[in-house]
Protein backbone atom coordinates (compact mmCIF):
# COMPACT_ATOMS: atom_id res chain seq x y z
CA UNK A 1 0.00 0.00 0.00
CA UNK A 2 1.16 3.23 -1.29
CA UNK A 3 0.76 5.81 2.25
CA UNK A 4 1.96 8.49 0.91
CA UNK A 5 -0.55 8.88 -1.53
CA UNK A 6 -3.46 8.07 1.66
CA UNK A 7 -1.27 10.69 3.41
CA UNK A 8 -1.90 13.50 0.49
CA UNK A 9 -5.14 12.82 -0.15
CA UNK A 10 -6.30 12.98 3.84
CA UNK A 11 -3.83 15.84 4.16
CA UNK A 12 -5.46 17.74 0.95
CA UNK A 13 -8.69 17.81 1.64
CA UNK A 14 -8.40 18.67 5.51
CA UNK A 15 -5.93 21.60 4.16
CA UNK A 16 -9.15 23.22 1.99
CA UNK A 17 -11.71 21.98 5.56
CA UNK A 18 -8.91 23.63 7.75
CA UNK A 19 -8.82 26.99 6.07
CA UNK A 20 -12.76 27.02 5.67
CA UNK A 21 -12.96 26.59 9.15
CA UNK A 22 -10.25 29.26 9.74
CA UNK A 23 -11.47 31.67 7.94
CA UNK A 24 -14.42 31.57 10.18
CA UNK A 25 -16.98 29.63 7.49
CA UNK A 26 -19.06 26.88 8.03
CA UNK A 27 -17.83 23.48 6.73
CA UNK A 28 -21.24 22.31 5.87
CA UNK A 29 -21.34 25.34 3.34
CA UNK A 30 -18.88 23.17 1.23
CA UNK A 31 -21.10 20.16 0.92
CA UNK A 32 -23.63 21.22 -2.02
CA UNK A 33 -25.04 18.08 -3.75
CA UNK A 34 -25.84 20.58 -6.95
CA UNK A 35 -22.59 21.62 -7.39
CA UNK A 36 -20.82 17.96 -7.22
CA UNK A 37 -23.30 16.45 -9.72
CA UNK A 38 -22.55 19.45 -12.22
CA UNK A 39 -19.12 19.66 -11.78
CA UNK A 40 -18.24 15.22 -11.18
CA UNK A 41 -20.87 14.24 -13.27
CA UNK A 42 -19.91 16.45 -16.48
CA UNK A 43 -16.77 15.87 -16.08
CA UNK A 44 -17.34 12.03 -15.82
CA UNK A 45 -19.90 12.68 -19.07
CA UNK A 46 -17.01 14.80 -21.06
CA UNK A 47 -14.46 12.20 -20.41
CA UNK A 48 -16.41 8.85 -21.78
CA UNK A 49 -17.29 11.11 -24.78
CA UNK A 50 -13.70 11.13 -25.70
CA UNK A 51 -12.48 7.63 -24.66
CA UNK A 52 -13.35 4.61 -25.84
CA UNK A 53 -15.52 2.06 -23.94
CA UNK A 54 -11.69 0.02 -23.16
CA UNK A 55 -9.98 3.01 -22.42
CA UNK A 56 -12.31 4.44 -20.22
CA UNK A 57 -12.68 1.11 -18.45
CA UNK A 58 -8.89 0.36 -17.95
CA UNK A 59 -7.94 3.83 -16.78
CA UNK A 60 -10.90 3.30 -13.75
CA UNK A 61 -9.34 -0.08 -12.73
CA UNK A 62 -6.05 1.56 -13.03
CA UNK A 63 -7.13 4.32 -10.22
CA UNK A 64 -6.23 1.21 -7.31
CA UNK A 65 -2.79 1.61 -8.29
CA UNK A 66 -2.56 4.81 -6.47
CA UNK A 67 -3.08 3.38 -2.95
CA UNK A 68 -1.91 -0.20 -4.03
CA UNK A 69 0.76 0.42 -7.25
CA UNK A 70 1.78 -2.75 -8.91
CA UNK A 71 5.07 -4.41 -7.61
CA UNK A 72 8.07 -4.46 -10.20
CA UNK A 73 11.01 -5.40 -8.50
CA UNK A 74 13.77 -4.70 -11.17
CA UNK A 75 16.69 -5.92 -9.02
CA UNK A 76 15.21 -9.67 -8.69
CA UNK A 77 14.56 -9.35 -12.83
CA UNK A 78 18.30 -8.14 -13.42
CA UNK A 79 19.32 -11.54 -10.98
CA UNK A 80 16.66 -13.89 -13.33
CA UNK A 81 18.28 -12.72 -16.25
CA UNK A 82 21.74 -13.51 -14.73
CA UNK A 83 20.08 -17.07 -13.80
CA UNK A 84 19.19 -17.67 -17.27
CA UNK A 85 22.51 -16.19 -18.96
CA UNK A 86 24.18 -18.85 -16.76
CA UNK A 87 22.09 -21.54 -17.60
CA UNK A 88 22.25 -21.30 -21.75
CA UNK A 89 26.16 -20.55 -21.14
CA UNK A 90 26.10 -24.03 -19.28
CA UNK A 91 23.38 -25.87 -21.48
CA UNK A 92 22.65 -24.02 -24.48
CA UNK A 93 19.68 -22.10 -25.03
CA UNK A 94 17.22 -25.29 -24.68
CA UNK A 95 18.35 -25.66 -20.84
CA UNK A 96 16.27 -22.63 -20.78
CA UNK A 97 12.79 -24.09 -21.43
CA UNK A 98 12.06 -25.43 -18.14
CA UNK A 99 12.02 -21.57 -17.13
CA UNK A 100 9.37 -19.84 -19.74
CA UNK A 101 6.48 -21.95 -17.98
CA UNK A 102 7.78 -20.84 -15.20
CA UNK A 103 7.31 -16.76 -15.83
CA UNK A 104 3.94 -15.37 -14.88
CA UNK A 105 4.25 -12.27 -16.98
CA UNK A 106 3.17 -12.93 -20.30
CA UNK A 107 5.60 -10.49 -21.62
CA UNK A 108 8.68 -12.24 -20.33
CA UNK A 109 7.27 -15.91 -20.80
CA UNK A 110 7.17 -14.45 -24.75
CA UNK A 111 10.48 -13.05 -24.99
CA UNK A 112 12.23 -16.16 -23.04
CA UNK A 113 10.30 -18.61 -25.74
CA UNK A 114 11.45 -16.51 -28.72
CA UNK A 115 14.95 -17.50 -26.98
CA UNK A 116 14.68 -20.73 -26.60
CA UNK A 117 12.90 -21.70 -30.25
CA UNK A 118 16.82 -19.58 -31.52
CA UNK A 119 15.31 -16.60 -32.54
CA UNK A 120 17.76 -13.83 -33.98
CA UNK A 121 18.81 -11.10 -31.50
CA UNK A 122 17.72 -8.08 -34.48
CA UNK A 123 14.52 -9.90 -34.54
CA UNK A 124 13.90 -10.52 -30.91
CA UNK A 125 14.63 -7.07 -30.50
CA UNK A 126 12.50 -5.42 -32.74
CA UNK A 127 9.33 -7.99 -32.38
CA UNK A 128 9.45 -7.49 -28.60
CA UNK A 129 10.21 -3.61 -28.84
CA UNK A 130 6.51 -3.37 -31.08
CA UNK A 131 4.95 -5.29 -28.03
CA UNK A 132 6.06 -2.60 -25.86
CA UNK A 133 5.34 0.36 -28.19
CA UNK A 134 1.66 -1.05 -28.31
CA UNK A 135 1.62 -1.85 -24.73
CA UNK A 136 2.63 1.31 -23.47
CA UNK A 137 0.56 3.61 -25.84
CA UNK A 138 -2.38 1.55 -24.54
CA UNK A 139 -1.68 2.27 -20.82
CA UNK A 140 -0.68 5.44 -21.38
CA UNK A 141 -4.34 6.32 -23.27
CA UNK A 142 -6.08 5.10 -20.28
CA UNK A 143 -4.05 6.56 -18.00
CA UNK A 144 -5.22 9.96 -20.17
CA UNK A 145 -9.25 9.96 -19.11
CA UNK A 146 -7.75 11.66 -15.82
CA UNK A 147 -5.64 14.33 -16.97
CA UNK A 148 -8.26 15.06 -19.23
CA UNK A 149 -10.58 15.13 -16.00
CA UNK A 150 -8.33 17.36 -14.68
CA UNK A 151 -8.68 19.66 -17.53
CA UNK A 152 -12.35 19.65 -18.25
CA UNK A 153 -13.31 19.70 -14.13
CA UNK A 154 -12.01 23.36 -13.67
CA UNK A 155 -14.61 24.51 -17.01
CA UNK A 156 -17.56 22.48 -15.30
CA UNK A 157 -16.97 24.34 -12.33
CA UNK A 158 -16.92 28.16 -13.98
CA UNK A 159 -20.20 26.22 -15.44
CA UNK A 160 -21.85 25.46 -12.25
CA UNK A 161 -20.67 28.80 -11.23
CA UNK A 162 -22.84 30.37 -13.57
CA UNK A 163 -25.55 28.31 -13.51
CA UNK A 164 -26.16 29.32 -10.01
CA UNK A 165 -25.71 33.26 -10.13
CA UNK A 166 -28.88 32.61 -13.07
CA UNK A 167 -30.74 31.06 -9.81
CA UNK A 168 -29.81 34.11 -8.18
CA UNK A 169 -30.66 36.44 -11.00
CA UNK A 170 -33.93 34.25 -11.33
CA UNK A 171 -34.72 35.36 -7.43
CA UNK A 172 -33.33 38.70 -7.06
CA UNK A 173 -37.05 39.65 -5.51
CA UNK A 174 -36.79 36.30 -3.28
CA UNK A 175 -33.72 37.05 -0.83
CA UNK A 176 -34.36 33.76 0.88
CA UNK A 177 -33.42 32.10 -2.25
CA UNK A 178 -30.29 34.07 -2.85
CA UNK A 179 -27.91 32.51 -0.47
CA UNK A 180 -28.63 28.94 -2.01
CA UNK A 181 -28.04 29.87 -5.47
CA UNK A 182 -24.59 31.80 -4.71
CA UNK A 183 -23.30 29.04 -2.58
CA UNK A 184 -23.60 26.71 -5.52
CA UNK A 185 -22.17 29.04 -7.75
CA UNK A 186 -19.37 29.33 -5.66
CA UNK A 187 -18.33 25.79 -4.49
CA UNK A 188 -18.96 24.20 -7.95
CA UNK A 189 -15.84 26.98 -8.90
CA UNK A 190 -14.21 25.08 -5.83
CA UNK A 191 -15.03 21.46 -6.57
CA UNK A 192 -13.78 21.44 -10.30
CA UNK A 193 -10.48 23.43 -9.44
CA UNK A 194 -9.92 21.02 -6.19
CA UNK A 195 -10.79 18.08 -7.77
CA UNK A 196 -8.23 19.28 -10.46
CA UNK A 197 -5.45 20.06 -8.58
CA UNK A 198 -6.09 17.58 -5.56
CA UNK A 199 -7.19 14.54 -7.40
CA UNK A 200 -7.21 14.10 -10.98
CA UNK A 201 -4.20 15.89 -12.01
CA UNK A 202 -1.87 14.23 -9.39
CA UNK A 203 -3.63 10.94 -10.55
CA UNK A 204 -2.43 11.21 -13.55
CA UNK A 205 0.71 12.01 -12.95
CA UNK A 206 1.37 8.71 -10.52
CA UNK A 207 -0.02 6.28 -12.95
CA UNK A 208 2.32 7.40 -15.50
CA UNK A 209 5.08 7.16 -13.73
CA UNK A 210 4.07 3.49 -12.48
CA UNK A 211 3.73 2.78 -16.40
CA UNK A 212 6.91 3.97 -16.78
CA UNK A 213 8.62 1.69 -14.38
CA UNK A 214 6.20 -0.78 -15.96
CA UNK A 215 8.19 -0.57 -19.23
CA UNK A 216 11.36 -0.29 -17.50
CA UNK A 217 11.03 -3.86 -16.89
CA UNK A 218 9.99 -4.63 -19.55
CA UNK A 219 12.76 -3.07 -21.52
CA UNK A 220 15.25 -4.56 -19.06
CA UNK A 221 14.04 -7.68 -20.17
CA UNK A 222 14.66 -7.67 -23.73
CA UNK A 223 17.96 -6.79 -23.05
CA UNK A 224 18.78 -9.15 -21.43
CA UNK A 225 17.27 -11.90 -23.51
CA UNK A 226 18.99 -9.98 -26.30
CA UNK A 227 22.02 -10.41 -24.92
CA UNK A 228 22.34 -14.07 -24.08
CA UNK A 229 21.32 -14.46 -27.27
CA UNK A 230 23.99 -12.95 -28.25
CA UNK A 231 26.21 -15.21 -26.20
CA UNK A 232 27.64 -12.21 -24.02
CA UNK A 233 29.45 -13.23 -20.81
CA UNK A 234 26.95 -13.38 -17.93
CA UNK A 235 29.22 -10.22 -15.45
CA UNK A 236 28.68 -8.33 -18.80
CA UNK A 237 24.82 -9.16 -19.04
CA UNK A 238 24.54 -8.00 -14.61
CA UNK A 239 26.81 -4.85 -15.31
CA UNK A 240 24.61 -3.88 -18.63
CA UNK A 241 21.55 -4.82 -17.02
CA UNK A 242 21.96 -2.48 -13.79
CA UNK A 243 23.51 0.34 -15.84
CA UNK A 244 20.47 0.58 -17.64
CA UNK A 245 18.35 0.38 -14.40
CA UNK A 246 20.30 3.64 -13.35
CA UNK A 247 19.29 5.26 -16.40
CA UNK A 248 15.90 4.58 -15.72
CA UNK A 249 15.69 5.30 -12.23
Amino acid sequence: MDKISIIAIIGGFSAIIAGQAMEGGNVSSLLQLTAFMIVIGGTLSAVMLQSTPKQFVTGLRMLRWVIVPPAFNHESMIREVVNWSQSARRGGLLSLEGFVNMQRDPFTRKALQMLVDGGEPDTLRSVMEVEITMFEHARRQAAKIWESAGGYSPTLGILGAVLGLIHVMENLTDPSKLGAGIAVAFVATVYGVGSANLLFLPIANKLKNIISSEVAMKELVVEGIVAIANGENPRIIETRLRGFLAMHE
